[in-house]
């Protein structure tokens, strides 16, 4: 906990201003406009979000007619503000307010970072070249990246010895790379998905070896969190000569390793179907509406560091929080990974108006849960619960306990290398108003 000064910078305190003037300017805009449709602006805009946000909800929780109504009212709502304000004339009225608007969100986000306490990351290690590493790659992962990319070829050069699972024979990677650990590899590493990673990357912490994600699998959270080049797995390969080490934090689901996240309830359920992996879209709408309201639709209920949480729809503990989206698109990302703390995020709607509510209100929604703890214990109804760990299914005996093993893991990563991008604070517009005129409040650096 620390005191930062709400005036900040000179830089700091300009944007905020901007900001507030920004801010107002739009009431000023809604104000002058009233004869000329700015409420119209203002109330169609809302009703749109609205209507927009049921129509949504009864296309996937519905089915038949109620499922053909809310697509219909998903399409025609926004499309129906177009028309009015076309019809009106009210197009600049409509864009003074957006501009207006969007000047003080993008102001207030910019003065929010200045004054932000730095937050003291550690400085990454300088690493000394492995002599004996070893690499597991899986050919198939992310649609053929392995080959494309050559990363065997490229890793051998490097001196590192290559095993390419078969993909006609599932192979027990934690067992492969165990057997490596033996035959005195000193480091380990992985191309392929988020859940292979997990895998091998407890052994690596089990043994104190560092880990080397090469980020050949489709979506390579892990490795965007890291700051590695998803879009050229290769580069991940320049650690082995120029690389440098992060410690980070190993999360731990019943005893299963995992680098992303934990998901319980509807996602778990869906994507345990078989049908699901050539089918994502279809086998999700089918199952919806049983899942969400269906009779003896599952329920979740959660201990998080002793508070209770009940009755989740859908819940999800990750490895470090992640940033929550908000207007500007802020969001997907964990701005660190070495915090010590798990990220908890329980979803809960019941009908139209809760999922109206969480797409006007968003992340202050009754219908949304934030939370971080350092212990999650999830139980149900029955003895055992669809879970997906970093997007693999899997079922396992209640309780499920999710923890995590701070700096556990010796991540070596190159020393070129994108890096991470950290998302902006959310805007409070108090603290934006202090720090224009230089008041103090007292903030956590994040």
């Amino acid at each position: 906990m620390g005191e930062a000064s709400s005036g900040g910078s000179g830089a700091g305190r300009l944007l905020a201003r901007l900001a507030v003037l920004a801010a107002v300017g739009s009431l000023v805009v809604l104000v002058i406009a009233l004869g000329d449709g700015g409420l119209v602006v203002v109330t169609a805009g809302f009703l749109g979000l609205v209507l927009c946000s049921v129509g949504v909800w009864w296309f996937v929780a519905r089915r038949g007619a109620a499922r053909l109504l809310g697509g219909l009212l998903a399409t025609a709502a926004p499309l129906a503000v177009l028309v009015v304000f076309a019809h009106d004339g009210l197009w600049l009225t409509a864009l003074a307010l957006c501009l207006c608007w969007g000047t003080a969100l993008a102001c207030a986000r910019a003065a929010l970072r200045r004054s932000r306490p730095e937050r003291s990351r550690p400085a990454a290690i300088p690493a000394t070249r492995p002599k004996q590493p070893a690499l597991i790659m899986n050919p198939q992962s992310g649609g053929g990246k392995v080959g494309r990319f050559g990363l065997v070829e490229r890793a051998e050069d490097l001196g590192a010895r290559v095993v390419l699972l078969d993909p006609s024979a599932p192979a027990d990677v934690a067992a492969l790379a165990r057997a490596a650990v033996a035959e005195g590899a000193d480091l380990l590493g992985v191309a392929g998905g988020d859940g292979t990673q997990a895998l091998v990357a407890a052994v690596a912490a089990q043994h104190g070896l560092p880990f080397l994600v090469i980020c050949a699998g489709t979506r390579n959270h892990f490795a965007m969190d890291l700051g590695l080049d998803r879009s050229d797995p290769s580069r991940c390969l320049d650690a082995l000569t120029d690389g440098e080490e992060l410690r980070v934090d190993l999360g731990d689901v019943s005893g299963r390793p995992f680098v992303n996240t934990v998901s319980f309830g509807v996602y778990a359920d869906v994507v345990q179907r078989p049908e699901y992996r050539d089918d994502k879209a279809g086998t999700a709408l089918a199952l919806m509406p049983d899942l969400l309201l269906g009779e003896g639709a599952p329920r979740l209920d959660a201990q998080v560091d002793g508070t209770a949480l009940s009755a989740q729809q859908a819940l999800l503990v990750s490895n470090n929080p992640y940033a929550l989206p908000d207007g500007l698109g802020r969001g997907g990302r964990r701005p660190h990974l070495d915090d010590g703390l798990l990220g908890v995020l329980g979803v809960r709607v019941e009908d139209a108006a809760q999922a109206a509510d969480l797409a006007v209100r968003g992340p202050q929604s009754t219908g949304l849960t934030v939370m971080t703890a350092q212990r999650v214990e999830v139980t149900a109804d029955t003895d055992e619960i669809p879970v997906a760990v970093d997007g693999e299914a899997l079922r396992m005996p209640t309780p499920v306990v999710c923890t995590l093993h701070p700096g556990a893991l010796r991540v070596l990563v190159p020393r070129d290398r994108p890096g991470v991008v950290v998302p902006g604070p959310p805007v409070d517009w108090r603290r934006v108003i202090d720090l224009a005129w230089g008041r103090t409040r007292r903030t956590t650096p994040s």
